[in-house]
């Protein structure tokens, strides 16, 4: 398993996501979140197609602290059900993921 972890989730708007950003960098859940411009989601809710514009973060962290990033970004997040899928990173520069490390867990 990697320790290290890209996590992808969507928000409604720019607010939203910089505030989730903040957040998540605040507590040291993670190192970096990036919020990308705008997007266009298409998905199925409630038996209905939808479009919607959203945001989507790129939360880059270790994977031991995915379960409090989880209950972190639950509490901070509008939607019912937020998308929050994880995605192991395989390889990276060494000096990026030691400042990764450096930047998350305990102060």
């Amino acid at each position: 398993m990697s320790e290290f972890l890209l996590v992808l989730t969507t928000v409604p708007d720019e607010a939203k996501g910089r505030e989730i950003a903040r957040a998540l960098v605040e507590k040291r859940l993670a190192a970096c979140v990036t919020v990308t411009a705008e997007a266009g989601s298409f998905y199925r809710w409630k038996g209905k197609v939808c479009e919607d514009a959203e945001r989507i973060l790129l939360i880059k962290t270790r994977a031991e602290l995915f379960p409090a990033l989880e209950e972190a970004l639950r509490s901070l997040h509008p939607y019912e059900v937020p998308e929050l899928i994880a995605l192991p990173v395989a390889q990276g520069a060494a000096s990026y993921l030691n400042w990764l490390r450096d930047e998350t867990g305990n102060p």
